[in-house]
């Protein structure tokens, strides 16, 4: 992604800066002799306070060992004033937004791995862990690594998947599988009330990841709660691309995807219009599927819940450090080699996002305390990813990240133009605060890129918590009648509500899903019979 080129670029606009360099250079200066003065005032008892604290929410340093002993209290201040005077230089660049970004991620990135936690000797629980089990700790940490560096390219691993599967303790929610075509399955789940709502409903996932994280498990299902709540539910499950598929493009994942997963829908329910509730990229294409229909006078949603999903990339946050020109231009030669893109070059740019959550910390874990890494349903979906189609992925990363063409209308599918003004249907439009993926703030730009009357809710938690996000005591979430053009006016004016998303959108969703109907007997059709059960081979198939 070009992240060696920028840091050498920040640094050479830097020098042009006289005044910031020499004043970032300065604070540090004093920083640390700050630092050493309340480092040295320790050594004799007094509690002195250094020049600078972890952030709130950083968990590195939450061992007291960090406070009360005077020479790790001078490496974490000397480490916090390190980080600091590497933002400062960054500031001092002055670069332009797009090289900003990437500048500082991969500064970001190199002082989180430069972390003293991340090494045997500058942690200090690491350190005690292995004095209190003679040296066991050590060994299993080796037997980690060693592990790690056979089976996973050095990357630690961060979840022990082995007591789950799909089918027996993920993705458990019954049905069959009534439609399939080369790219798609589309799941019927069995009713498991008298009656249904009369507009079926359909869940369209992420091409970039198996469709199970809207049904993970059971009373972590978001399918399971729409089926427990009277509707007829149906989803799509994409293949796992293989070498074979390296010529299926954007335009085959949109009219063999959603298009053609309503059309099923509709012909085995009989009705004229469906409810869609997408994720993330699944939203995207989505909401395409609407311009589309528009366009050609054939409109089969009725309404679209559309969850962390960008449609506008104006404000693509950290991810677009890694989707530049020269950064896609790299990644289309690498996968013409294939075809696709592999599964786990994806996954460890997604891990770099978050890199202390998703990488270093299992490298404490893991490799210095000696620890398993957990066995949590969540991290066993994340760990099951799925490649891409060489074509479909380049042509998605420069209309979208690149040139941002859908929000204005530019964007061509199958030679037609799509219009995103042009859609008429009411939108559920969810999205995260602490979002890494697809900022709130992005996804908030939805309600005005598409036509129609727009609802906004602002969940807690992230990308992925987001989404399974089932009726808990923690489980909140914003809302606001009205959506100004800026989302920080419309946070500003918004109502927390101490209960999941899920309750308000079942309740939103209900009074747009028509009468109650007698539940059917039976899944599919004459037309579209039952030819396998839930979740279906395509979510078997394996990346690696």
């Amino acid at each position: 992604a070009g992240f060696a080129r920028m840091l050498i670029e920040a640094g050479r606009e830097a020098t042009k800066n006289p005044r910031g360099l020499v004043g970032a250079l300065a604070r540090f200066g004093v920083g640390c002799a700050s630092a050493t003065a309340a480092s040295a005032g320790r050594v004799f008892g007094k509690d002195l306070a250094g020049p600078a604290k972890p952030k709130p929410r950083d968990h590195r340093f939450a061992d007291a060992t960090w406070q009360q002993n005077p020479a790790y209290f001078l490496a974490l201040q000397l480490y916090l004033l390190g980080d600091q005077l590497t933002m400062e230089l960054i500031d001092a660049a002055r670069l332009g937004p797009a090289d900003d970004r990437k500048a500082r991620f991969a500064a970001q990135f190199l002082v989180d791995a430069l972390s003293p936690t991340n090494t045997l000797a500058g942690n200090p629980l690491a350190l005690r862990t292995a004095f209190e089990t003679g040296g066991r700790s050590l060994a299993r940490g080796t037997r980690n690594l060693l592990q790690d560096m056979r089976k996973n390219g050095g990357w630690p691993a961060q979840v022990d998947a082995t007591g789950f599967a799909v089918g027996k303790n993920m993705a458990m929610t019954p049905g069959k599988v009534v439609y399939r075509n080369g790219l798609i399955e589309l799941l019927e789940y069995a009713p498991q009330t008298a009656e249904v709502f009369e507009i079926p409903m359909l869940f369209c996932p992420p091409w970039i990841n198996k469709y199970y994280i809207m049904d993970l498990a059971p009373g972590k299902s978001l399918i399971e709660w729409a089926v427990q709540h009277g509707h007829r539910c149906f989803a799509i499950s994409y293949r796992n691309p293989d070498a074979s598929m390296r010529d299926v493009g954007f335009d085959d994942y949109l009219l063999g995807g959603p298009i053609d997963a309503l059309r099923v829908v509709r012909a085995i329910t009989g009705a004229p219009e469906v409810n869609t509730v997408s994720v993330c990229l699944g939203g995207q294409l989505t909401a395409m599927a609407m311009a589309y229909g528009a366009a050609i006078g054939d409109e089969p949603v009725h309404t679209a819940t559309l969850i962390n999903t960008h449609t506008d990339y104006t404000h693509p946050g950290v991810l677009g450090a890694f989707a530049d020109e020269e950064a896609v231009a790299r990644l289309e030669k690498r996968m013409a080699k294939k075809g696709y893109l592999e599964a786990t070059d994806m996954a460890k740019t997604f891990d770099a996002l978050r890199a202390n959550d998703l990488i270093f910390q299992y490298v404490v874990n893991n490799w210095l305390l000696g620890k398993s890494p957990p066995a949590f349903d969540l991290l066993a979906w994340n760990a099951d990813s799925t490649r891409m189609t060489a074509k479909m992925h380049s042509r998605y990363l420069r209309s979208c990240y690149v040139d941002n063409e859908f929000s204005q209308g530019k964007f061509v599918a199958n030679g037609i133009r799509l219009d995103p003004s042009a859609t008429h249907q009411d939108t559920y439009v969810l999205s995260a605060v602490d979002d890494h993926i697809v900022p709130w703030i992005s996804a908030y730009q939805t309600t005005h890129v598409l036509g129609g009357d727009s609802t906004f809710v602002l969940s807690t938690s992230g990308h992925i918590a987001g989404i399974v996000n089932p009726p808990s005591p923690k489980a909140k979430h914003w809302t606001n009648d009205e959506l100004p053009r800026d989302p920080q006016q419309w946070l500003a004016g918004a109502v927390l509500h101490d209960e999941t998303w899920w309750k308000n959108w079942i309740r939103w969703i209900a009074t747009r899903s028509g009468a109650k109907v007698a539940s059917p007997r039976a899944a599919g059709s004459a037309e579209h019979p039952p030819i396998g059960d839930a979740p279906g081979t395509y979510v078997r198939g394996r990346s690696r």
